[in-house]
């Protein structure tokens, strides 16, 4: 793959380069991709929404297991349409609490009156599977247990193979958010069971935001007639439509749609999931060990981090303040993300988008002026 060209330790970028966890930065075939115009009952439409569908399911390995059920919106769209359409009135969920995205499945689950309970941890501490499976052994209510594959609030990964295998020993439906993880680390169906996974089309696909999608058991779904408690976020209606006539019931994101599937040729040009996540995981790695040179200290731990996005703790400094650090990075053209979590004062860095290394090292060499000008001399965090 050709990332753009860009000159070592240019002061200034047209169009900043997203150091974020989504939206991100898009080739600029993508962009281009979505210049034309499309009719949504067009059977070239069609037929461009069909083999989208079948190449997010086929990078989960789940054909003929799961179907894809696509929706108009943020990733957070889509997780609240498949938790409102599997999880039934009369059903229990139970959330694996570890940062902010789980944090918001339990409050989805709670708007929509569905009964929910929730385990929860520190936002640098991993899920703990011992828990998990003393609460389900517990508690033979709970029928789905919902965890966040990578919780951007820190970057932390959690141990999803464990989490699978302690669902299906005791016979629970998984619902998996893999919006950060989805193209770049492997979510194989026939390794790691699960009734549902949902990601989007902005993050490690490296397509535009506008689209969520929900992979989901095919035996599961055709139990979810009349779920759900909305109308645009009833998956079962949703995929309902796609069967009878491969249309979206209501105006689909046409333009997001065929940007993802330049996104998708791209992602299978660099090696599909496991070239995706070998670049985001080289991106990861200089960015932590360059920053811990300097004298910054990560929140989580080495292990537990994931190769999205990285979280510093903020320095003790009294001359850094995070709204200058940011302009004056923002600026030279990169822009990054504030903290997210409660457990510390933080901030936060991300890996993926259509970056290498070379960006990632041009980001280094931004921060290390930008210290200098704002007088900072010492990067060690503050004390806890």
């Amino acid at each position: 793959m050709t990332l753009p060209a860009v000159k070592r330790g240019e002061a200034v970028r047209d169009v900043p380069l997203l150091l974020t966890p989504g939206p991100l930065t898009t080739s600029d075939t993508v962009k281009h991709a979505m210049l034309r115009d499309w009719g949504s009952r067009d059977d070239s439409f069609i037929a461009m929404n069909r083999e989208v569908r079948e190449r997010l399911i086929d990078l989960a390995g789940a054909r003929g297991t799961h179907v894809c059920v696509p929706l108009q919106g943020s990733g957070t769209f889509a997780v609240e349409a498949t938790l409102a359409t599997l999880v039934a009135p009369g059903d229990k969920l139970l959330v694996l609490v570890n940062g902010a995205y789980g944090a918001r499945m339990v409050e989805m689950a709670r708007r929509m009156q569905r009964d929910v309970e929730q385990l929860q941890w520190r936002e640098d501490e991993q899920v703990d599977c011992h828990a998990l499976d003393s609460c389900l052994g517990a508690d033979q209510g709970i029928t789905h247990v919902a965890v966040v594959h990578c919780e951007t609030t820190s970057g932390i990964l959690n141990p999803l193979a464990q989490v699978a295998e302690t669902v299906a020993r005791h016979e629970r439906a998984l619902i998996i958010d893999a919006m950060s993880t989805f193209g770049a680390l492997e979510i194989d169906a026939r390794e790691v069971p699960f009734v549902a996974a949902v990601a989007s089309s902005g993050k490690c696909l490296e397509g535009v935001p506008g689209m969520g999608f929900a992979l989901i058991r095919r035996d599961a779904l055709e139990l979810c007639r009349g779920n759900a408690h909305s109308l645009s976020l009833d998956l079962f209606a949703q995929w309902q439509g796609f069967e009878k006539n491969e249309q979206w019931r209501f105006t689909p994101p046409t333009q997001v749609i065929a940007a993802l599937r330049q996104a998708l040729d791209e992602h299978a040009s660099e090696g599909g999931v496991k070239g995706r996540g070998a670049r985001y995981a080289r991106n990861h790695w200089v960015l932590v060990d360059e920053m811990e040179e300097m004298g910054f200290r990560c929140l989580v731990a080495r292990e537990m981090q994931s190769p999205i996005i990285a979280t510093f703790l903020m320095p003790a400094d009294p001359n850094f303040e995070f709204s200058h650090f940011y302009e004056r990075l923002r600026s030279r053209g990169f822009l990054i993300y504030p903290g997210k979590v409660t457990v510390a004062d933080s901030f936060r860095i991300g890996c993926i988008g259509h970056i290498g290394e070379t960006e990632i090292r041009d980001a280094l060499d931004a921060i290390r002026t930008v210290l200098v000008e704002l007088g900072v001399s010492n990067v060690s965090p503050i004390p806890t």
